[in-house]
């Protein structure tokens, strides 16, 4: 009994470390724009070429595993690859320039609920109604942030081209969680997550490659630390520390801790950032943890 204890308390500090990673992505983002003048293209590629290394760990092993790539897995990988990790990234990154990094948490925590309307309209999924509420109080939750963030901007337009940016992003992610089911159901999850990785790594490095000169690699020393500690802390960790959640305590309950996630980032941005918090923010991060709440709920 006291080892199931042991057992899940650890469960649970590991999705808390998971939410906790996941959520300081994007105030690694902004303390990066902050430091040096630097596009999202040079910053994705630097955190996607400093976590390389340690996938390519991860990699070695796990493609040992399981059965052999076919031809038509080599394709699911490169597609929900390039849309899922590096379209939506990039949407996510160029994002970032405009809006507060609270209100692209609550965006973005929307891709369930998107990825449940995509599964409906073209993988033949059931309909349930209260993926109706969900996003009735998600969307309700989001216009409360965006009237925040319109209140301390300089210019609506901003954070309207803001919000569609990380929108795009949230679409893109959530057809990457719509269509990967039945890659991860015959190479499973971790060996797919891999190498999704990697192929929108290749990805992210060849966009680079083809739009920036190596001259625009040379940046002020905080860049790189911010960039360092997004690929570690907010990229590859949180993979380990999630699945090391979901095999303690359940997805189910692994989901359920990741909901601090918008409460963190809002906090920590208010505190690393500065940005204002407002009675509107707090309502509207209620409101769509309400929302994720009535989709995950059984």
């Amino acid at each position: 009994m006291m080892l199931s204890a042991k057992s899940r308390a650890a469960g649970i500090a590991f999705a808390v470390l998971a939410a906790f990673g996941f959520s300081f992505k994007a105030i690694f983002v902004k303390l990066a724009y902050q430091s040096a003048p630097v596009d999202a293209v040079t910053l994705l590629a630097l955190r996607m070429s400093m976590s390389l290394p340690v996938i390519l760990l991860m990699a070695i092993p796990i493609l040992r595993q399981g059965p052999a790539l076919t031809r038509k897995d080599y394709g699911w990988l490169f597609l929900l690859g390039v849309v899922g990790y590096y379209g939506s990234s990039m949407l996510d990154f160029m994002g970032l320039q405009y809006i507060s990094a609270g209100l692209e948490r609550l965006i973005l925590f929307t891709y369930p609920m998107l990825t449940i309307l995509i599964g409906v309209a073209f993988l033949g999924k059931k309909f349930e109604k209260k993926v109706l509420l969900a996003m009735a109080l998600a969307y309700a939750g989001i216009l409360f942030a965006f009237m925040h963030d319109v209140s301390v901007s300089a210019e609506m337009s901003t954070v309207i081209v803001g919000g569609l940016l990380v929108f795009g992003c949230a679409v893109l992610y959530a057809g990457y969680s719509a269509g990967s089911e039945a890659a991860i159901g015959r190479l499973g999850a971790m060996k797919f997550s891999v190498l999704a990785l990697l192929v929108s790594t290749m990805a992210t490095l060849v966009h680079f490659l083809l739009t920036h000169r190596l001259t625009t690699l040379n940046l002020p020393l905080p860049v790189y630390g911010w960039c360092l500690a997004m690929a570690l802390f907010s990229t590859v960790l949180p993979i380990f520390w999630q699945s090391a959640a979901v095999f303690r305590i359940g997805a189910a309950r692994a989901v359920m801790i990741g909901l601090l996630g918008p409460v963190l980032t809002i906090f920590f941005s208010w505190w690393l950032l500065k940005e204002p918090i407002s009675l509107e923010q707090m309502l509207g991060t209620g409101l769509v943890i309400c929302g994720l709440l009535v989709v995950i709920r059984r």
